[in-house]
């Protein structure tokens, strides 16, 4: 069965609420047969990544970088994965209070290098979460999930 890893750190009442949304869309009526692995960045590691068909991100954007839990994540997981998750499929869910843009930036940078597969458009909130950025976080969990249903 595919493992969909969303990898995420949620420090937040806004985050946690892009959390459930994107959870929420992995339960979507037409997704069957994925299990959905969630864990908190900084428990995160290789095992988890080399596991997965493919991976949802989440972070806040804190002085407009990805938060230091999600660094810590990818760093984990460059070298021991670099090789061997070519072709990764993965979304991304950003939350910031004026600005996300550099978090996004840093985060395809970092998932360029290893060849991941962005199949997702990014959701990024600014500031209180609204229903339509919500509705965005839950059609990136469907997507993600119905990609990789076929595996």
């Amino acid at each position: 069965m595919p493992t969909l890893l969303v990898v995420q750190h949620t420090p937040s009442p806004a985050v946690q609420e892009m959390l459930d949304a994107v959870l929420r869309g992995t339960r979507h009526l037409e997704v069957s047969g994925v299990t959905v692995e969630v864990r908190a960045a900084l428990s995160a590691g290789p095992a988890d990544v080399l596991a997965a068909n493919g991976l949802i991100l989440g972070t806040p954007a804190n002085i407009g970088y990805m938060s230091g839990a999600l660094k810590h994540f990818l760093d984990q997981v460059y070298y021991p994965c670099l090789e061997v998750t070519v072709g990764l499929p993965y979304g991304v869910y950003v939350h910031g209070n004026d600005d996300t843009s550099g978090a996004l930036r840093a985060i395809h940078k970092i998932a360029g290098g290893m060849s991941w597969k962005q199949v997702a458009t990014d959701v990024s909130l600014v500031g209180a979460p609204i229903k339509e950025g919500l509705t965005a976080c839950e059609e990136l969990g469907a997507s993600l999930a119905l990609q990789i249903s076929g595996y």
